[in-house]
């Protein structure tokens, strides 16, 4: 306590002592007035800069988010009864021996170059695609799937011009 207050002295002490202190007590009452009310304003523009107006930004990030999510999360709810329809239905049934000639066919089909292709001895399939657009990629995977083809493994590097190549492990659906 002692040590505090002896502190408390030598601060007043050189706060008297300033230079800034002279001229503010050299300052008439109405200069004293006019810039405490600047520093208030200055006090408070700060205030709403740093803490209000981040504060309320993040508060309209944060609805916008909710507002997507809600949006999404009614769009899965209106289409979970076409889900469930789709997993009931019974997928079509393929030969395992029929795998490569499918894939090639239907590769070539949508235009897709294959660059190779490698049977396994667990009955898969692992096919290297050269570099397509992504959107006739998707449409080769979902008619795959159509058939009866489940993808086990997909590696996809993209390439210049919006392009993908992909690398597939493909197996019959059992």
């Amino acid at each position: 306590m002692r040590r505090l207050n002896e502190w408390m002295r030598a601060t007043t002490a050189q706060l008297q002592g300033s230079v800034l202190l002279q001229r503010w007590r050299a300052l008439q009452a109405r200069e004293r007035l006019a810039l405490g009310l600047l520093a208030l304003f200055v006090l408070l523009a700060l205030l709403y800069l740093m803490l209000w107006q981040p504060a309320r930004q993040g508060v309209s990030a944060a609805r916008s988010a909710f507002e997507q999510e809600r949006a999404l999360h009614a769009y899965l709810q209106a289409q979970a009864p076409l889900a469930r329809s789709l997993v009931s239905q019974p997928q079509a049934s393929l030969d395992p021996a029929r795998l490569q000639g499918l894939v090639t066919a239907s590769a070539a089909e949508l235009g897709l170059a294959i660059e190779r292709l490698d049977s396994d001895s667990d009955g898969s399939l692992q096919v290297s695609v050269q570099s397509a657009p992504f959107e006739q990629l998707l449409r080769w995977f979902s008619r795959l799937e159509q058939q009866g083809v489940q993808i086990a493994e997909a590696g996809l590097d993209r390439a210049e011009g919006n392009k993908v190549a992909a690398r597939l492990t493909l197996r019959v659906v059992q």
